[in-house]
């Protein structure tokens, strides 16, 4: 299997890795990837009813991903219905349950960068507001009319995204065929995104993926985001664990410098 050569199950040491390389490249602490979820546009199959009609009116699989810093694709789901939006995409995956089973070989609870005083603090992955809080995957504050503090907290998520979001602008950049509908059996084009999603993690450059995500920008077409991944009701054991994060990235060892911001 291809899945397995080339994207293995995570173990505790690959889970530092990627840690290492967010807090490193992204000022972002105990990180365990970007998570993200983008519709894959098909013809519709035959007999199928409406089980891949999705939101924009289109028929589409489902790609759901975790990267990391370097924009490679770690862990990948693919061929959930694209209508199957409501959480059930997240919540089903091999992911969602294994993080929420406790069974992936997360790193235990370790304090943050000269932030001792705060307590242990659990490993997370970075999500949007598509996605639920958990102890183990943070979101931004809802609403507008937040405090300063909650909106460095929103800031500092936004910031650790872009790697997602370069991450599947590179990948319809190289293969533009995800800019368009895919005429061939789900199976299939399950088969062609893994292909793609392992091809990127090996064709990857540093000396090209700004020249791919700029191709990207000037085309002005984006792959389309799957909405609605989780409710939003949360566990204060959550909640605690956002508010910490939030408290470290307002205090000095958290801060990030105005070159940092600009980026």
């Amino acid at each position: 299997m291809m899945m397995e050569r080339f994207l293995p199950r995570p173990t505790e040491d690959t889970w530092k890795e990627v840690a290492q390389g967010f807090w490193g490249k992204w000022n972002f602490p105990n990180c365990l990837g970007e998570i993200d979820g983008k519709h894959i546009v098909i013809q519709a199959p035959p007999l199928s009813g409406s089980q891949y009609f999705n939101y924009k009116k289109t028929f589409s699989i489902v790609l759901l991903a975790l990267v990391d810093a370097d924009y490679r694709f770690r862990v990948i789901q693919v061929g959930d219905f694209g209508r199957t939006s409501d959480g059930v995409v997240y919540a089903g995956s091999d992911l969602g349950k294994g993080l929420e089973a406790r069974t992936l070989h997360v790193p235990t609870s370790t304090s943050l960068p000269s932030a001792a005083h705060l307590g242990e603090m659990p490993f997370v992955m970075v999500g949007d507001a598509a996605f639920p809080l958990k102890p183990y995957l943070m979101r931004p504050y809802p609403g507008k009319n937040l405090t300063q503090q909650k909106r460095i907290l929103n800031y500092r998520l936004s910031r650790a995204r872009m790697v997602v979001e370069n991450a599947f602008g590179i990948l319809a950049s190289r293969w533009r065929i995800f800019h368009r509908r895919i005429n061939l059996h789900p199976k299939n084009v399950d088969k062609l995104v893994v292909a793609a999603c392992i091809l990127h993690k090996f064709l990857l450059a540093p000396s090209e993926n700004q020249r791919l995500l700029d191709e990207e920008e000037q085309q002005g077409r984006h792959m389309a985001p799957v909405r609605n991944m989780g409710g939003n009701r949360a566990s204060r054991e959550a909640c605690n664990v956002r508010e910490a994060f939030c408290t470290f990235f307002n205090s000095p060892e958290g801060s990030v410098s105005w070159q940092d911001r600009m980026v």
